[in-house]
């Protein structure tokens, strides 16, 4: 059992306890400015190979260079707390390997009974031998600690709670319980009242300036964990991009190859032209993309490296150890302010062509490097009549191209044709189609038509005659009287509703069945279904657009802008890339709206000077439908 369990301490120590270089139980470890730590010898063949006037050593994990003392080698810091690991594994070995351990002997060979050990040298030496060391000029400087306080370092924490007193290797008799700033180093109460007591010296004590040293190194690192946030959320931003740009660069390529096959008799050499051009353009943008990864990554790694190599320090060395290599430390963490993310441009992502009908020397068409959208139809204006609005809300289509249109102040739910041409309409107290003030609507895979109706959801079909209904929030005898149906929106499996009234989004099977509901006070008027399935809803009071997840967990908050002014969301729109959001600022007639990435990033803006826009919804062809207060406009992507 004793050698199973000394295996076990070896097991788990022999990460820790080898040299990079040779493999091997560290012996007399050094460590780089990087913070780690090699075998002095072989650092010194590191330096045998090397020009003989070089005055630096590159470490062989990092490459990061070290600038070698006057003192050579042997006057790098020393790994204190790797030597004591050795030590411990050696000691353990030997306690669990034998019945009874033997009298510790110094190391001089005369069999004296030792009472010191130099934990420089890793000796254990006898009275005599300890006064020598400090007499000599090579060793007077090494850290000398009682035997009995060394062996108690080595057992297991449970086994006891006294920390080491390390004393003064130039008042042998004194602990160091000192450190002075001005001069960088551990000192006692003799050192203070001889050597240190002019006005320039500023010492503190070890255990204040213990603490506050980890205080500080907890807030670098808790810096860097944050950096690690932002540099994966802008990594998904920048792969998200570039994965659109692929898929652009797809469809350009198409849609020049159409036009090729058209054509082909007279325009196939322009075609090679145009679509060298292309690809020239997006090979360009998507090496910057690649450079930016590439750096982000690069930054996190030498980030990562730091980090792993402070965490370990950290842990494992005691609080002189620590305060001795605090320069060090440091000057790694300093690297902190030098991280400069490369954030993610969405605009050059965009490419596509505009092809011409080409005569005589014509180019076959051009490259278009940013996303534009135009404004295809309009219809309605302000009034009371079958084709006029006086607040239109919500808007959804039919397969057929249909538009349906919720007006809530005559609360009426209309139907036009794809152009604007009016069919029919129901409105309030028209018994024979159940419905009382409509607000929310949206249109299922199988042209079935959602409405939110107070209380209710009702179901029509695509001639706007009514199918069933469904209660979200319970009858008015479960307590639930304050409830306030809104926004509405159905994909291929489920349909949610926002309660405004009880601040919640519950989602439902396509029959009205309950599958969970979600409190969220910041639920506003205004929700839609991600095609990566989450819920997006506009909180219009705080400014923002948020996203859920089925939970309820958060996944994203973005704020809204319009020229970097704070604006107010409505409407909120998502397809198999982005988020689309109707925004608001200032006055009437000065709003937009705006596409974002499903991280949240602003990609474009679809529309500038809109009237008032609430709910939105795609056409079949991809059109977005906008429900602009008196009318209803429909954009196109060019």
């Amino acid at each position: 059992m004793a050698e199973a369990a000394a295996k076990t301490v070896w097991k788990i120590s022999q990460g820790h306890l080898e040299c990079p270089i040779c493999c091997c139980l560290f012996k007399d470890p050094k460590m780089l400015d990087c913070l780690h730590s090699f075998c002095l010898n072989c650092l010194e063949e590191m330096m045998s190979k090397q020009k003989p006037e070089a005055e630096k050593i590159t470490c062989p994990i990092c490459r990061r260079e070290t600038q070698v003392p006057d003192g050579g080698l042997q006057s790098l810091a020393s790994s204190f707390f790797l030597s004591s690991l050795v030590d411990e594994v050696k000691q353990q070995e030997e306690v669990l390997g034998e019945a009874s351990a033997p009298t510790v002997t110094c190391d001089c060979g005369e069999g004296k009974e030792a009472t010191s050990r130099c934990l420089d040298c890793s000796d254990n030496l006898c009275q005599e031998c300890r006064k020598a060391h400090g007499r000599v000029k090579s060793t007077k400087n090494h850290q000398i600690i009682s035997l009995g306080d060394w062996k108690k370092s080595k057992m297991p924490p449970a086994e006891h709670s006294k920390s080491i007193t390390r004393m003064c290797t130039i008042h042998t008799d004194h602990p160091l319980c000192f450190f002075c700033d001005t001069c960088d180093t551990l000192i006692c109460s003799m050192c203070v009242a001889l050597d240190h007591r002019s006005a320039e010296h500023n010492f503190l004590k070890i255990d204040d300036l213990i603490r506050s040293f980890r205080s500080e190194v907890e807030n670098i690192l808790q810096k860097f964990k944050k950096s690690r946030q932002r540099f994966k959320s802008t990594e998904k931003s920048i792969e998200h991009a570039r994965n659109r740009l692929q898929k652009k660069l797809a469809q350009a390529r198409s849609d020049i190859d159409a036009k090729v096959e058209a054509e082909i008799s007279k325009i196939r050499n322009k075609a090679k032209l145009l679509t060298d051009k292309v690809n020239k353009i997006g090979q360009e943008r998507d090496s910057e993309y690649e450079k930016a990864l590439m750096h982000n990554r690069k930054q996190m790694e030498r980030a990562d490296q730091t980090i792993a190599a402070v965490k370990d320090l950290m842990s494992q060395a005691d609080d002189f150890e620590l305060l001795e290599l605090k320069p060090k430390v440091m000057h790694n963490l300093e690297f902190q302010k030098e991280l400069k993310c490369e954030p993610a441009y969405h605009g050059p992502s965009f490419i596509g062509v505009r092809c011409h009908d080409v005569v005589s020397d014509a180019e076959l068409g051009e490259v278009c490097v940013s996303e534009k959208w135009q404004l295809k139809g309009e219809f309605s204006k302000e009034g009371t009549g079958d084709k006029e609005f006086k607040l239109a809300t919500a808007v959804a289509c039919f397969r057929n191209g249909d538009i349906v249109v919720t007006e809530v102040f005559l609360k009426r739910l209309s139907l036009f044709s794809s152009t604007g041409q009016y069919k029919t309409s129901i409105a309030q107290g028209d018994a024979r189609h159940q419905l009382e003030a409509p607000w929310g609507v949206a249109v299922s895979h199988d042209d079935l038509l959602f409405v939110t109706d107070k209380k209710k959801v009702k179901v029509f079909d695509n001639e706007l005659q009514f199918v069933r209904e469904f209660t979200p929030s319970g009858d008015d005898a479960d307590g639930q009287s304050d409830s306030n149906l809104q926004s509405i929106v159905v994909d291929n499996q489920r349909v949610a509703v926002a309660d405004r009234g009880r601040k919640v989004i519950s989602v439902h099977n396509l029959d009205g069945s309950l599958i969970s509901s979600i409190s969220n006070n910041m639920v506003d008027n205004f929700l839609t279904i991600s095609n990566f399935g989450c819920l997006v809803f506009t909180n219009y009071a705080g400014q923002s657009v948020q996203c859920v997840n089925l939970k309820g967990k958060e996944m994203f908050s973005v704020k809204t802008f319009i020229n970097g002014k704070a604006a107010k969301p409505t409407g909120v729109l998502c397809d198999d890339e982005t988020i689309y959001v109707a925004v608001h600022y200032g006055s009437t007639g000065s709003s937009e709206v705006q596409r974002y990435d499903s991280n949240g990033a602003l990609v474009a803006t679809v529309a500038h000077g809109l009237y008032n826009p609430l709910e939105m919804a795609f056409t079949p062809a991809g059109d977005v439908v906008v429900a602009n207060r008196h009318s209803v406009k429909i954009f196109e992507r060019m």
